[in-house]
């Protein structure tokens, strides 16, 4: 039976669960927000920000919080690769989720809904060694055009913690170069136009808490910038100087916010002492 997804049928979103399912995540990872005072209501926006690796921990718990203290629902728009897996896009669809297609986000903005992309997508959350909080998002510029078309004003944020729960072992141009990859290979699931999107899609092997795969309780830190308006690029939502001009723009911004997460984990000295020790091993 093809799945029949619905992302505007609005009986399915049920938010509330969200906060009761992300219980043991907030109280493994004491995840600490700043700037959502910057989430308007009244005013929808689209949030832009980094993807983290595997972007499934942190991204719930930011959703969870600020539908909890602003009452604002954001629409995620998610890699179409969830919606093949049956009951996690089951899952998406009762806390918000959106498959992220030019055609839901351009009906999202039409609707004036609150909207949450990450350019980097399943590349960036594939995480290879040392791209810890970089920004992959090749020459991507579809959030930026389809922003301008609608008048949607821009919200940068960011996370930092997720990054540090895992230490890569093996990443995907590791595995491309072993005998897997290269029988991935003669079977044609490298080649750009597979599941795999040319290795895009081969998520790295972590370990995390001693020789788990459990992450580590790194504490995690969420920032939500200020408003870029896009008024100014108004009518160029198809010229590429002005798409890179705003990309670059909102890149900086999440940037500058990571810089400024990591200076704020430097500095708390609340994160606990078992939290530190088991962090370590």
């Amino acid at each position: 039976m093809t799945y029949q997804h619905k992302p505007f049928d609005t009986s399915l979103v049920k938010p509330e669960q969200l906060w009761k399912l992300t219980q043991p995540l907030r109280m493994y990872f004491s995840p600490k927000f700043f700037g959502l005072e910057k989430v308007d209501s009244s005013k929808p926006t689209l949030l832009v920000g980094n993807h983290t690796i595997y972007g499934v921990l942190d991204v719930p718990l930011l959703i969870a919080q600020v539908y909890r203290d602003k009452g604002v629902l954001i629409r995620t728009l998610a890699d179409h690769a969830h919606y093949t897996i049956p009951g996690w896009r089951n899952m998406l669809d009762r806390t918000g989720g959106v498959e992220g297609t030019r055609e839901n986000c351009s009906e999202l903005m039409t609707r004036g809904e609150h909207i949450m992309v990450f350019p980097g997508g399943a590349r960036e959350v594939s995480k290879r060694k040392g791209e810890q909080y970089q920004l992959t998002w090749k020459r991507r510029t579809g959030f930026c055009s389809m922003a301008i078309q609608h008048g949607y004003n821009i919200v940068p944020f960011a996370a930092v913690g997720p990054d540090d729960m895992y230490d890569i072992v093996l990443d995907a141009e590791d595995i491309k170069k072993s005998v897997l990859g290269k029988m991935l290979r003669k079977t044609g699931l490298l080649d750009k136009s597979s599941i795999l999107r040319g290795g895009d899609l081969i998520m790295p092997l972590t370990r995390g808490l001693g020789l788990t795969m459990l992450p580590r309780p790194e504490r995690f830190y969420f920032a939500i910038g200020d408003e870029i308006d896009v008024s100014r690029f108004s009518g160029q939502e198809n010229d590429q100087n002005a798409l890179f001009e705003l990309r670059d723009e909102v890149a900086f911004a999440i940037q500058a916010l990571i810089g400024e997460l990591l200076t704020v984990r430097e500095q708390d000295h609340e994160s606990g002492i078992i939290r530190k020790l088991l962090n370590h091993l």
